[in-house]
């Protein structure tokens, strides 16, 4: 019912001249299943508070609540037509009255950690794109059939808004800042395990896939109320550029059940790594750094290691962001393990973490994104002595049909346990790689008959990073005439 009830809501947005992508109707259908879900809390609550004698003060005030504009009922629950508003009513409502009001949470809230907060946050960054009251009134009345009384219905509300977000990333260039394929995502976590009181973080948090299956991973051994707070409140933390992208994270660690998630609408590079002291440092990172792209020169400045290429830049703030003793699983280009501009970030890495495994993706892992991948999995704190490969190859060529499941993933998690050798893995160490180029390639030496090739996105993509870096370099002569 659910997954109709989204179809319907979809092709209702299409029907709105202000909503014209899959961005569109995500960041629109957002907002409003947003207010709907916090009706439903908010009204659980209430009645849990009055079963315990209780009183209970509603974050939204009476007048503009769900049940006062959205949906207005009769006293046989149907929708009341006298009272809801629509057409040009509506819309001057929501963008006059409403949007304003809960705005002004941010500035009423207590504190950034609490829902107050993130509801003025959410609307300080989204804008209404509804022209039509009567588009608005049917999606709103589409969006009140929804309920998120159980968690088995949180939980299918939670699944369907992912293929949401997966459309969103496939249908645009933003695929590989927005989505990460979630089979891989659960198998990052599996290896790299978070615990109850570990910190989780992730500087480049998209639409907050990692903390989500973080959160997903971790809620089964939570043992205790004091667990459950622990994981609501003091677990999980993340870092967002993007408008859009912030307000997806926001709604989606909702969804899944994290009432007040910590997420900061900032850019993660433009804090120095010498700002960055042993409060700020946490347990455990999962990232996707977007791939590709490019920093000022004044965001480069922050970095030991200055580069044109966004996700080296990400993978310094990682390192720096690690506890001692600290764990990390981070997706970058392939290219980073042979590039030459990367050759002192690899010896930094070497250097100052213990990079025990290296996971090669196969092309398609990205649909839309035409970037093939690694995955590296360290440790912070002693040196790498060697590293264990695994070459993921699910036996079919990837597309939307026949994306990753969690069972392509199944002999890599086992077999890194143990970092046993197969067909598919090996051991390097770290003294017979060449010290100079500190050059990684991916070769699998137990297929001798495989001559590898490399893929003509990753040739282009290393002439772009050789572009950026020389400009770079030009731009700095300039300065220095």
């Amino acid at each position: 019912m659910f997954d109709q009830t989204f179809r319907n809501i979809d092709a209702a947005l299409r029907q709105e001249a202000g909503c014209g992508t899959e961005l569109d109707y995500v960041e629109q259908s957002s907002w409003i299943l947003f207010l709907k879900y916090l009706d439903d809390l908010e009204t659980e609550r209430a009645m849990s508070a009055e079963l315990e004698g209780k009183s209970y003060s509603f974050i939204i005030d009476k007048k503009h609540r769900w049940s006062a504009w959205a949906a207005p009922k009769k006293a046989n629950g149907e929708i009341d037509r006298d009272k809801a508003m629509t057409g040009d009513d509506l819309v001057e409502y929501v963008n006059d009255k409403l949007f304003p009001y809960l705005r002004g949470f941010k500035q009423r809230a207590t504190g950034p950690d609490t829902i107050e907060y993130k509801v003025g946050e959410i609307f300080g960054e989204i804008k209404n794109k509804f022209g039509s009251g009567y588009t608005l009134r049917e999606v709103v009345e589409l969006t009140d059939q929804l309920r998120f009384g159980s968690q088995a219905e949180k939980h299918e509300l939670s699944d369907l808004y992912e293929v949401k977000i997966k459309r969103m990333g496939n249908a645009g260039r933003n695929g590989g800042e927005y989505y990460t394929p979630r089979p891989l995502i659960r198998a990052m976590i599996q290896v790299v395990n978070p615990k109850i009181g570990d910190t989780v973080y992730d500087g480049a948090v998209g639409s907050a896939g990692f903390l989500c299956e973080a959160y997903g991973y971790m809620r089964p051994k939570a043992k205790s109320t004091k667990d459950l707070e622990i994981l609501q409140k003091r677990t999980f933390s993340g870092v967002e550029k993007k408008g859009l992208a912030y307000v997806i994270a926001i709604m989606n660690m909702i969804l899944h059940g994290i009432e007040a998630p910590k997420i900061v609408h900032d850019n993660s590079l433009g804090r120095s790594l010498a700002d960055i002291q042993p409060r700020d440092q946490v347990d455990v990172i999962l990232a996707n750094p977007p791939f590709g792209g490019s920093e000022r020169p004044e965001i480069q400045q922050n970095f030991t290691i200055r580069s044109g290429e966004t996700a080296y830049l990400f993978l310094q703030h990682f390192m720096k962001m690690l506890k001692p003793g600290g764990r990390a699983a981070i997706v970058i280009k392939n290219t980073f393990v042979s590039n030459g501009d990367a050759t002192a970030l690899r010896k930094e890495l070497l250097s100052t973490c213990n990079l025990h495994t290296v996971l090669d993706c196969p092309q398609g892992t990205f649909q839309g994104a035409g970037v093939k991948t690694v995955v590296l999995f360290f440790e912070k704190g002693a040196p790498t002595r060697d590293i264990w490969f695994y070459q993921l190859d699910p036996g079919r060529s990837l597309g939307k049909t026949t994306a990753l499941t969690d069972a392509d993933f199944e002999d890599f998690v086992k077999l890194q346990a143990t970092r046993a050798v197969s067909d598919k893995s090996w051991l390097v160490k770290v003294k017979d790689i060449d010290p100079d180029t500190i050059d990684m390639s991916v070769k699998n030496p137990n297929r001798k008959d495989e001559t590898v090739y490399r893929e003509p996105e990753e040739i282009i993509e290393e002439m772009i990073a050789l572009d950026a870096e020389s400009a770079d370099i030009l731009q700095k002569i300039r300065g220095m005439l």
